[in-house]
């Protein structure tokens, strides 16, 4: 049960907005094998004078670079994230074309006790 978070600078098309979440919500179903319709996703768009960047780590970044957060369950193991990483780089250069250099992704594993998905109950 995956919640993601894309952020990136405004200036993109709708239809560029929404391949990229349904590209990232494809490549979860592939790595992580999430379940159909697990789709608990948001997309901001920032001013450019908002929205920074840069050269770090021996990747030459541009303006369009995408910041993927993903939250995800504790108990993914390190091959399913990286098989996941890799996922989202094939899905989104074949679509909406996104430089696999422009993109940006960190996974925050949580304890399902940290979880409630509706009803104020605790998951776990």
């Amino acid at each position: 049960m995956p919640i993601v978070h894309v952020s990136m600078c405004a200036g993109q098309s709708k239809t560029y907005r929404e391949a990229v979440l349904d590209g990232v919500y494809l490549a979860m179903r592939d790595a992580l094998q999430v379940p159909d319709d697990d789709r608990f996703m948001t997309l901001t768009e920032h001013a450019p004078e908002n929205f920074r960047y840069g050269s770090a780590f021996g990747v030459e970044r541009s303006i369009n670079v995408l910041y993927i957060t993903i939250s995800v369950f504790n108990t993914r193991t390190a091959e399913q994230k990286a098989a996941l990483f890799l996922r989202i780089a094939e899905v989104l250069s074949q679509n909406p074309g996104v430089r696999p250099e422009d993109l940006f992704v960190t996974v925050h594993d949580l304890p399902k006790e940290n979880w409630s998905v509706g009803h104020g109950r605790p998951f776990a």
